[in-house]
């Protein structure tokens, strides 16, 4: 049976010293300590990334308010599950800066939205896990996958150890070792990967595990990304009242989907069509649709979703919404997975369809413009005017800073618009010289029981991160709403 209380034995069921949280989850506001904070930094990086980032965001806050605008969530496409329990694990052991930390390491499960589960690993080692964290499927480029030259040997892994190979018996054979149980293939799976996505230098505790992590590192070969579950392109269009705005493709490793027409006021009359003017309810890979707009219909914007059932990819990343640890798909069941495009309409003037997505590669987060109007269509990000012209699409990447919370509006007079927020996770350790102006004093690990001795918490979550959620949380209340990067915006579409 899998091991449930974390941090209290290994696979064997014996006793493991001093514990430290990594990929494990425990049950507080951050459940798990990562390996730096159960040294006493990462704590404080993660509670002083929110201070640091929400006080150098005071100065760039416009004074539009975001009440009315339309939220565009981290991404729009995939999967959306939460994070459970550490399930099936074993130990670990990182060797850093001349210390050893140990680690639980092994498969999460995630609940998806609207049915399905999925199982996980963790490629972000030194990051904590949030509790009930809601995740969602993204592509390599927005994590610290993008640029890993090792990424396509994580997926190898994946695809050919547990728990997409459950026959243990024939694992243990190529791996060279006697047997393995499955807490044992887990954790040996899981060394695996940080050697290869965080590059660090970590064993697993049990030796067949480690004789399996050794087998998976030394035979791993590169494979291509996997594809998205469920994805539309473009995520947003835009023209006039009378046509037909699109197309908007699917891609999808699903049969088929359903497509749920736009409701709302703004979208009287508004309908799904393909190519040909004819009313579209489902669609496959491939398929194009359209919105199409009456001819009388007033200026506005809506969207549309597609929704299937199908099994994720293995290897599909998935990122939160919040500051938690990254995770990469090993396996799914038949799970609820959606899409959404958004249209905008108007009769004249800037018609601007608003996407964005982030962009590790360059660190930071790209906005996509595309202006189907008749006049330039302008705006202001991060303190600099930009204008994008008609019948002018255009991508601009807003800098941002490694664990930066952005939150900002682009358009809409009246606090309408796109509105876009998430948070910018590239790296799987950051440096000294991403808090260089943090001031909070480390916290030390608190003890089971609350008093001396014993397991330290980092695994079971909490009060050692109290004293810093406090002090962050005091800063954050000083300086209000500016904790957003941008509400900033210069001209605005049509709105109905």
């Amino acid at each position: 049976m899998p091991n449930t209380a974390l941090g209290a034995s290994d696979s064997a069921g014996g006793t493991v010293p001093h514990v430290k949280g990594s990929c494990a989850k425990g049950n507080s506001v951050s459940s798990a300590f990562s390996v730096l904070s159960a040294r006493g930094r990462g704590a404080a990086r993660l509670a002083a990334a929110a201070l640091v980032w929400g006080l150098a965001a005071a100065g760039t806050v416009a004074a539009a308010g975001t009440a009315d605008a339309e939220e565009i969530p981290q991404s729009q496409a995939g999967a959306s599950a939460t994070i459970g329990d550490l399930k099936t694990y074993g130990s670990a052991v990182i060797h850093e800066n001349g210390e050893d930390s140990w680690v639980s390491a092994g498969l999460f499960e995630m609940t998806v939205e609207n049915g399905g589960m999925l199982q996980t690993y963790c490629i972000d080692l030194h990051n904590p896990t949030q509790r009930d964290a809601r995740y969602q499927e993204t592509s390599w480029n927005g994590t610290s996958l993008s640029g890993n030259k090792d990424a396509g040997r994580i997926r190898w892994i994946l695809e050919n150890s547990y728990p997409q190979v459950n026959d243990l018996a024939a694992l243990a054979e190529k791996a060279g070792v006697s047997g393995l149980t499955e807490q044992d293939a887990a954790a040996g799976t899981q060394v695996a990967i940080w050697r290869y996505s965080d590059g660090a230098d970590v064993d697993a505790a049990d030796p067949q595990a480690e004789k399996l992590a050794d087998y998976l590192e030394k035979n791993a070969r590169s494979l291509p990304e996997p594809a998205a579950s469920l994805t539309l392109t473009p995520a947003a269009v835009s023209g006039r009242p009378g046509e037909r705005l699109g197309p908007v493709t699917v891609h999808t490793n699903a049969g088929s989907v359903t497509v749920t027409p736009p409701t709302g006021i703004a979208a009287a009359g508004v309908r799904v069509v393909d190519k040909d003017g004819r009313p579209v309810t489902s669609a496959t890979d491939g398929s194009r649709i359209y919105f199409d707009v009456p001819e009388d219909g007033a200026d506005g914007s809506t969207s549309l979703t597609v929704q299937a059932s199908t099994t994720v990819p293995v290897g599909r990343a998935f990122t939160s919404e919040t500051r938690s640890q990254t995770q990469i798909l090993a396996g799914s069941s038949e799970s609820t997975v959606s899409a959404t495009a958004s249209a905008n309409w108007a009769a004249k003037g800037a018609i601007p369809a608003l996407s964005a997505q982030k962009n590790c590669a360059k660190g930071g987060v790209d906005i996509t413009v595309a202006n189907k109007g008749d006049a330039a269509f302008t705006f202001e990000l991060m303190g600099d005017e930009h204008t994008v012209a008609a019948g002018i699409s255009e991508t601009l990447t807003i800098p941002l800073q490694e664990d930066q919370v952005y939150d900002f509006t682009i358009g809409g007079a009246d606090g309408g618009g796109k509105r876009f927020k998430g948070v910018l996770d590239c790296k799987t350790q950051g440096t000294a010289s991403d808090l260089s102006t943090q001031t909070l004093s480390e916290p030390s690990p608190a003890s089971v029981g609350g008093s001396g001795g014993g397991t330290d918490l980092a695994e079971t979550g909490g009060s050692g991160l109290t004293p810093v959620i406090a002090g962050a949380a005091i800063g954050l209340v000083v300086i209000g709403g500016a904790v957003m990067v941008l509400l900033g915006r210069k001209q605005t579409p049509p709105q109905a």
